[in-house]
């Protein structure tokens, strides 16, 4: 490594890959601008270090910008640099990491500066897809800068720091930062979704080396999976209590029960996130009622309804997982569509995305019906009907329009309260419950709860070859 390992740029790239395994590409560069004195300005490595590594031995391409060179702007050759990382890792078929801490574009540059700007944002355009990458902000990440990460896969932010924007908080109409911090961590993970993890930059170093370690390194890597020395019929016991936080069944269900959540702090009442099963990847969309924190405490509730942020961040991560050929598993728990004017607003057209990345995906799909699946919102999460190739429901599942009771209120209006009890357990028994779904096809097999992890193992493993022809298109327009 070169003498700009001693910078924090540097110090940043050997904190996060594995110990003297970077290697510096273009350190001799810099810019070549002579204007406006630029001639008379040093600029080692024109503010970025860039070269490759390993993640527990995984090859991955690195660029870390450096503050302390002209506040890490953006010139001409800096983002000539990161556009060349682009190439190679595309050529070899590994993950590009970006350490974001950057001033802006460089002004002194102006225009020969803003087409680089733009090369970086052709080259996440063709890596898409094809290889992951992976964004962590650790200063300014603004104006242009800020669609950076928005074009990556996932997006880490260090908490005290890092600042994402695309406009200051004081540059918006009737706002200022003492009101509300914008382009803070919190705002970022809790309100756009852009972050999925925010934490100090040691827990940001771990956890990006958790999330490269169960990726593949490209859309055509076959060779990810680990040993797993977990027993694969592992029963879950409690697994029925975790109905309510589907990330605490998800992690029970897992191999040595690690899942890695993703946009964790965004729309809570929908998990999305990674496990291995059997030493397979695997990517997991969940329904939640509830949240509960590491204390066992319960810290958040919410209805059983598909919301608009939620099925976003649903159809988003399933699209990753087709993308790159990662199966999915769904944890259905919903009875509708959260009603009120702010959600009608876009639920539909979210919901519309979330139909569309389900039933647009390839790759192995199993869905667990673990409480209610009513209407519409069920055939939107991964139902039969719409492409899943194995669905299991527990005993305690209720599949249907709608719940029994409401049901038989609609059918007999004057029936006295005696009737509408006899009714609706005639009705539960007949048109919702998991055995009469079985019955009709719509559930292949009804499993106890305990048993999840060997089932959904068991199915992931006979859809290990899957091919899904489909019609000749360009892409869809969903």
């Amino acid at each position: 490594m070169s003498n700009t390992a001693q910078s924090l740029a540097g110090k940043r790239i050997a904190s996060l890959l594995d110990e003297n395994s970077f290697v510096e590409i273009g350190a001799g560069i810099t810019a070549r601008n002579t204007d406006f004195n630029m001639a008379k300005a040093e600029t080692p490595a024109d503010g970025v270090i860039t070269g490759y590594g390993v993640i527990n031995d995984k090859l991955v391409y690195v660029y870390s910008q450096d503050a302390s060179v002209l506040g890490g702007t953006i010139g001409e050759m800096h983002a000539k640099k990161i556009s060349g990382i682009y190439d190679m890792a595309m050529k070899m078929g590994a993950p590009v990491i970006g350490l974001i801490d950057c001033a802006g574009l460089r002004l002194q540059e102006a225009t020969d500066a803003m087409n680089a700007f733009g090369d970086i944002y052709m080259k996440q355009t063709l890596a898409s897809g094809v290889i992951p990458q992976i964004t962590a902000i650790f200063g300014n990440c603004g104006g242009g800068l800020a669609l950076v990460p928005g074009m990556t896969d996932f997006t880490f932010m260090e908490e005290k720091n890092a600042k994402l924007f695309v406009n200051s908080p004081n540059a918006l109409d009737g706002n200022r930062v003492e009101k509300c911090d914008t382009a803070s961590a919190k705002f970022q993970s809790e309100e756009t979704g852009l972050v999925d993890y925010v934490g100090s930059e040691a827990d940001i170093f771990a956890q990006i080396r958790d999330l490269v370690s169960v990726l593949p390194s490209n859309n055509e890597d076959d060779t990810y999976y680990a040993e797993s020395e977990d027993d694969l019929n592992r029963v879950c016991a409690d697994l029925a209590n975790c109905v309510g936080d589907t990330s605490i069944l998800l992690s029970n269900i897992a191999d040595d029960n690690l899942f890695i959540e993703t946009k964790a702090a965004y729309a809570k009442d929908m998990v999305t996130g990674f496990l291995r099963l059997n030493g397979q990847t695997v990517g997991a969309v969940a329904n939640r009622t509830e949240v509960y924190d590491a204390e066992g405490t319960k810290t958040d509730s919410f209805d059983a309804v598909l919301t608009r942020k939620g099925a976003e961040k649903a159809a988003e991560f399933i699209n990753f997982c087709d993308a790159f050929e990662i199966p999915v598993l769904s944890l259905t728990n919903v009875t509708g569509f959260k009603a009120d004017i702010h959600s009608e607003k876009g639920v539909a057209k979210a919901a519309a995305k979330l139909t569309y990345a389900f039933a647009n995906a390839t790759v192995p799909k199993v869905n667990v019906v673990v409480g209610k699946a009513y209407g519409s919102a069920y055939s939107v999460m991964n139902s039969k009907a719409t492409g899943a190739d194995m669905t299991f429901a527990w005993p305690t599942a209720e599949i249907g329009t709608m719940d029994a009771k409401l049901a038989c209120k609609i059918m007999y209006p004057e029936a006295t309260a005696a009737e509408l009890n006899e009714k609706a357990a005639e009705y539960a028994a007949l048109q919702t419950s998991a055995v009469s779904a079985a019955r009709r096809g719509y559930v292949d097999t009804i499993i106890e709860a305990a048993d999840t992890r060997k089932y959904v193992i068991g199915a992931f493993e006979m859809l290990f070859t899957k091919r899904d022809d489909r019609p000749g298109k360009k892409h869809g327009t969903v």
